[in-house]
Order: structure tokens, then C-alpha cells, then sequence
């Protein structure tokens, strides 16, 4: 990995984000225009407030919100691993979101209700939120030459992203992967998630989310981007790019089951395969950062495959109760932010975390920032269909 960039609810750099986390701030607020939605079970969301007015309309105008995302974080990726202009065939793309824009395709779907409904669409409208509008304008924006792979899995798109990229690496098919995951927020995706009443039904930023907690109510959602630049090892040391960590196990599953109820046997066989596949052995983890999402069923679910590969030897916390649930983008944001853990040998708490859910096995629930010099973490991501992922990341110390 040698270059990372994210915007997110608490930063729009690496420092940032973990600096933010660490201080105990949070992302999360009350969204005033959900309100226009009494039917709406929840009033909390988490944005990512960053320049999206810094390109010309040139480059944006077959872009929505989520895509602007996505080329934010990926330019500061680049940016930071000094990849410049090389491209060719060896440089490819993974990249994922849960669907297109939902902005541009409620605008999409307006228009059509009015009369001469053809006559009123722009001819960028579709690309806006086509569900591969991340690759596809990343792939044109960076004149990418090589595999373009589109990874729209939900919840676990930046993850499948990371996966697809390392095994282009590995197995010869690429020289430099540069791979991540997207989303917006918008109350239409967040009512997605409502009708399910998955979401949490406190009107207190500060007192929601709370993976893992006994009295946690369900998620919020939230918007960012991340990016990671993978490359060989080879190609790195040639052009002396800066070395942030090494990707060296990806696992990832299907539940096969249900089409929104997750499985505890299906979550722990990514993590045993990310295991495998990174001749690794549970023991050798120094921390786990879960999905926990703070829902009854989901973490319910990851704590008992969690405690099943780990027991309660493994220090483990979740990121999403400063960020909120980003998504298609909590797979790369979350694999920047255990770099960082990598880096600084600090592990961020669970926010929120005051009482433990004592129906769920027992974990070493990381409550307070924790010094902890680790060589070793992993990244869990979970999404609807059952589909598992999980990543395992090594320090070059």
C-alpha cells in the first residue's frame, strides 16, 4: 500500500480522521431537511464536508456526489504514493459504491413524471448514477489503461474493491491497483434502511451510534470515500514510492442464506479465510476492527463469529460510532484508519461503549484509546446478501 486518501464525517486525511477518533470526535449530527420526512425514523446521519468545488465542470459533469467523493479520496491517494502519470495496461482499478448517485437519480426520476419527460434529461443524467459511476469516471479522469473491476456490493464494495485489487497483484495480472469504495448520503438510501428499522431512533448525536452497547438502538448512516494504491512489492521498491503496509490476506464469503439476516458461520469463515490465505493463525492478530454497525441482529451476529475465531484475546472496537455507517466506502476507510493503527501503535475505541452487551460473547472490547505496538490487524465488513468480507493488513516494521 503506498499511497492512501479518504474524505470521511471526522477528516478528509488519514491524520485527520485518526487524529479526531482518538480525541473523541464525532461526525454525527441531526440533519434539519430529513425533517421534511416525518414518516422517517431517524434524524441522524454523518456528511463529509469537503471541497467539491475544486474541479472544473469539465471533469465533473458526468459525475454525481458520490463520484466527487470517490475522486477526492483518490487523488489525495495519488498524491500521497507519487504514482504520477505512469499508467499502460499493469495499472488497473477496482472500485465500488452501494448504487450511483441517489441525488441524481431522484432528480432522474422527477423529470420523468412531468410532461415531455425526455426532452428535460441531460444527456449526463444516466451516468450519474449508473451503478459503476465511480469506476467508470475515475477510469476516464486518470486515463486508466489496464482492468477496470466495479464492485457494487453494498457494504462490502471498498472491501471486495481491496480484495480484487491484491489478487490482481498477486497473481500477476497487475502492477499497481488503485482501489476504494464510495458513498453519499441521502435520505432516500438512509430510508432504506429505516423501513428495515435498522436505524437508530435517537435524535442525540452524541449518544448514537453504540456498536456492541447493551442499550444500542441501530445504525447511522454516513458518506465519505477512501483509496489505497496497491502495487507489488517489486514495482514499489523500483520507483522508491513510500511503503505504508502490506495487504496479505483477503478472505471473503456467502451466508447462502438470507437475503438480510447475517450469519454468524459466514462472517467467521471470511475472517478464517483471510487467515488461511495470509498463513496466519488467530494468534499473531493485535486488533480487529469489526463492522458493528450498532444493530441488534449485525452485531449480535459479528460478536459470536468474532469470539468463535478469537475468543477474547484480541482487542477489537468499531470506527463506525465516530463515522457512522459509510457504506460502500467503510471498507477502505476503515482499512486507512487500521493503517494508521499500524503506524501509530494507538488503538481507537468504540464510541458509545459504556455497558457492554452482556448477551453477546464477550470481547476485548477497546473502550479508551490503547497503546498497543501492533504488527498485525484486521478489517471486517459485512453486507445484505450475506456476502463476508475480510482483510488482513501487516506492518513493513
Amino acid at each position: 500500500m503506498t499511497g492512501a486518501g479518504l474524505t470521511s464525517p471526522v477528516g478528509h486525511t488519514p491524520a485527520e480522521a485518526m487524529d479526531a477518533i482518538l480525541a473523541g470526535r464525532h461526525g454525527i449530527e441531526r440533519i434539519e431537511e430529513w425533517q421534511r420526512h416525518p414518516e422517517m425514523l431517524t434524524s441522524l446521519g454523518a456528511r463529509a464536508d469537503c471541497d467539491m468545488k475544486q474541479w472544473p465542470r469539465k471533469t465533473t459533469r458526468a459525475m454525481g456526489r458520490v463520484a466527487r467523493l470517490a475522486l477526492f479520496a483518490t487523488e489525495a491517494a495519488l498524491r500521497a504514493s507519487g504514482l504520477g502519470g505512469e499508467r499502460g495496461r499493469r495499472v488497473g482499478l477496482a472500485y465500488g459504491s452501494t448504487h450511483g448517485s441517489t441525488e441524481a437519480w431522484e432528480r432522474f426520476a422527477l423529470t420523468l413524471e412531468s410532461d415531455n419527460a425526455l426532452l428535460g434529461l441531460g444527456s449526463n443524467a444516466y451516468l450519474k448514477f449508473a451503478s459503476h459511476t465511480c469506476a467508470a469516471n475515475l477510469a476516464v479522469h486518470l486515463g486508466i489503461q489496464g482492468r477496470v473491476i466495479t464492485t457494487c456490493s453494498a457494504c462490502v464494495a471498498a472491501a471486495q474493491a481491496l480484495g480484487a485489487g491484491y489478487e490482481a497483484i498477486r497473481y500477476g495480472m497487475a502492477d499497481v491497483m488503485i482501489c476504494g469504495g464510495a458513498e453519499e448520503l441521502h435520505y432516500i438510501s438512509t430510508g432504506v434502511f429505516d423501513v428495515l428499522q435498522a436505524t437508530s431512533t435517537s435524535d442525540d448525536p452524541d449518544a448514537s451510534p453504540r456498536p456492541f452497547d447493551r442499550e444500542r438502538n441501530g445504525l447511522v448512516v454516513g458518506e465519505g470515500a477512501g483509496t489505497l494504491v496497491l502495487e507489488s512489492l517489486e514495482h514499489a521498491e523500483r520507483r522508491g514510492a513510500p511503503i505504508l503496509a502490506e495487504l496479505v490476506g483477503y478472505g471473503t464469503s456467502c451466508d447462502g442464506t438470507h437475503i438480510t439476516a447475517p450469519q454468524p458461520s459466514g462472517m467467521e469463515a471470511a475472517m478464517r479465510l483471510a487467515l488461511e490465505d495470509a498463513e496466519l493463525t488467530p494468534g499473531d492478530v493485535d486488533y480487529v476492527n469489526a463492522h458493528a454497525t450498532a444493530t441488534s441482529v449485525g452485531d449480535a451476529g459479528e460478536a459470536e463469529a468474532t469470539h468463535r475465531v478469537f475468543g477474547d484475546g484480541v482487542p477489537v472496537s468499531s470506527t463506525k460510532g465516530h463515522t457512522g455507517h459509510t457504506m460502500g466506502a467503510c471498507g477502505a476507510i476503515e482499512a486507512i484508519l487500521a493503517i494508521e493503527v499500524l503506524r501509530r501503535g494507538v488503538l481507537p475505541p468504540t464510541r458509545n461503549l459504556t455497558d457492554p452487551d452482556p448477551a453477546l460473547p464477550a470481547l476485548d472490547h477497546v473502550r479508551e484509546p490503547r497503546e498497543r505496538a501492533a504488527r498485525v490487524v484486521m478489517t471486517n465488513n459485512f453486507a445484505f446478501g450475506g456476502i463476508n468480507t475480510s482483510l488482513l493488513f501487516r506492518s513493513i516494521r
